[in-house]
């Protein structure tokens, strides 16, 4: 077992025999991957279990970006909590306080619970135009600040906005920060991007790299490669 987990890897795929195969090569390596929407709802509970039972010692994120009615949330922060014994696991934080507060009750001590801020794909064009005020980073930090203040453990977030929420939330804070990009690697559909190392160089608690590890002709060496840049 990886002694500290600095990278989840992202296994989003629709093929259930090679997420488990992509999960033995890398899980190894970084100690932590990250199963979301695209796996979950192609395999359900099922696929996380045949992951789990291929990487029996990794430390799992589930990625579900939960974003209902308290009630809703609640249930089904249960429901998965009570089926695996997760590291993370995360809601988004414009569902409000009532609705985080409710998946911290549900989520128990075991799983942290991180609050989603704005996704990395969003660039400040795109907020405004679905209604946020302008201001991308000042809507991030009162959002990540909201979720500390409910007594979850951390947000996702992007590279660009982990120095300013280290001010605002304090050191103990977790930030999981998607979008991450080694050098050359390309953005994809990422807009607020970084490298493995000026991320982690600037405060962030744990990296979720996805496309340049699993789409890599070696996997396992691509994040070994990663983990050695750092």
């Amino acid at each position: 077992m990886i002694k500290e987990t600095k990278i989840f890897c992202a296994i989003d795929t629709s093929d259930l025999d090679q997420a488990c195969a992509l999960s033995r090569q890398i899980a190894p390596v970084t100690g932590g991957i990250k199963l979301g929407l695209e796996f979950f709802n192609a395999f359900g509970l099922h696929g996380v279990e045949r992951v789990m039972k291929a990487t029996p010692d990794v430390q799992l994120f589930m990625d579900m970006k939960y974003h209902d009615i308290p009630n809703t949330v609640a249930g089904a922060v249960r429901a998965i909590c009570e089926n695996f014994a997760l590291a993370y696991l995360n809601v988004h934080a414009v569902g409000g306080r009532a609705m985080m507060e409710a998946a911290k009750d549900a989520c128990g001590d075991k799983t942290k619970l991180l609050a989603v801020t704005l996704l990395t794909s969003l660039d400040d064009a795109a907020i405004e135009e679905i209604g946020y005020c302008s201001g991308l980073a000042q809507r991030v930090e009162q959002l990540a600040v909201l979720a500390r203040d409910v007594g979850l453990d951390g947000v996702v977030c992007s590279a660009h906005e982990i120095a300013l929420l280290r001010v605002a939330c304090g050191n103990d804070f977790v930030l999981m920060v998607p979008g991450i990009r080694p050098k050359g690697a390309a953005k994809d559909d990422q807009k607020r991007v970084m490298s493995p190392k000026e991320a982690l160089a600037v405060g962030a608690t744990h990296l979720v790299i996805g496309r340049p590890i699993t789409g890599a002709p070696d996997p396992a060496e691509a994040a070994a490669n990663i983990l050695a840049g750092l």
